[in-house]
């Protein structure tokens, strides 16, 4: 029995329901090919691991640098323009230039 002279402690793990850090749109996991380049210049692969209205995570089989402005070819999508906002070794995080719409974010998802 627990008197009023007794501490009681209780433990409790918090996890926010919902948490975006620095994004403005929750990324949703998939795992796309795709291509880094345009036309059929310097078209090379890539994985497409996680994507929102604003950009993506990708894995690359080259490095590629920081700042670079790319062009990204989405299955059911197409072309869109991005900057890479962060790179590590063969991953790499980029910013589209103009957000997809939705109807097109949702063809990526489905697929």
């Amino acid at each position: 029995m627990i008197t009023s002279a007794e501490p009681v402690l209780f433990a409790a793990e918090f996890e926010p329901a919902h948490y975006l850090g620095r994004r403005r749109a929750p990324r949703r996991p998939v795992s796309l090919d795709a291509r880094l380049g345009r036309g059929g210049l310097d078209r090379t692969l890539c994985k497409v691991t996680d994507v929102s209205i604003h950009g993506a995570r990708l894995q690359t089989y080259s490095a590629i640098k920081r700042g670079s402005d790319i062009w990204l070819t989405l299955p059911g999508v197409g072309q869109v323009s991005a900057t890479v906002r962060w790179s590590d070794d063969f991953e790499a995080g980029c910013e589209f230039h103009e957000p997809l719409s939705n109807a097109a974010l949702r063809t990526l998802i489905d697929l």
